[in-house]
């Protein structure tokens, strides 16, 4: 199966010019809330995440990381305004590509179009994966599942956000890890 790094390889090498390169500094938001977005951001260095912002509090629901990409999917399907954000943690250098020149590129290729698919379904089965965790497993069940998966996110992201992300505290979450 292609992986979201080769599909965006072989994209990058046959069509360089529909890319643009941008850099973000910690904390700066690729994409506020409210912001209609056709882009999709292929991440060269650094990370990132999606989070949504309530009167109460910040919730994490996606990381981002190298050779990954990132977008705020409601607002690139539907061309409506973002009820997300897309946060640089950290200093992170971006290809931007448009829907446009993606789906020019995708074109009549029945072999991109399958392989641009299959990104899709992995993204849709793990987001359907990450809700089936949090409405049915412990936070520690949480914990192992996420360690086990994504490892990296451990080595890439602060504590505090992942702690949002798995639906928990910092305080819990660094019980869990002494456990």
């Amino acid at each position: 199966m292609i992986t979201e790094m080769d599909f965006f390889a072989v994209l990058r090498n046959e069509n360089p010019k529909a890319f643009v390169q941008k850099t973000y500094k910690r904390g700066e938001l690729l994409v506020p809330f409210g912001a209609s977005t056709s882009d999709i951001y292929f991440i060269i260095s650094g990370a990132c995440r999606i989070y949504l912002s309530t009167t109460e509090e910040e919730q994490t629901i996606r990381f981002g990381y190298k050779d990954s990409f990132i977008t705020a999917m409601d607002s690139f399907i539907s061309d409506k305004p973002t009820i997300y954000q897309i946060q640089a943690l950290r200093e992170t250098t971006v290809d931007v590509i448009t829907r446009l020149d993606l789906e020019n590129f995708i074109g009549n290729n029945l072999d991109r179009l399958k392989a641009y698919n299959n990104i899709l379904k992995q993204f849709v089965a793990q987001q359907m994966e990450r809700e089936q965790d949090l409405l049915t497993l412990s936070p520690v069940e949480r914990y192992h599942r996420v360690l086990a998966r994504s490892p990296q996110v451990f080595q890439h992201i602060p504590l505090k956000y992942i702690a949002s992300y798995l639906r928990m505290t910092p305080e819990t979450l660094s019980r869990i890890r002494k456990s």
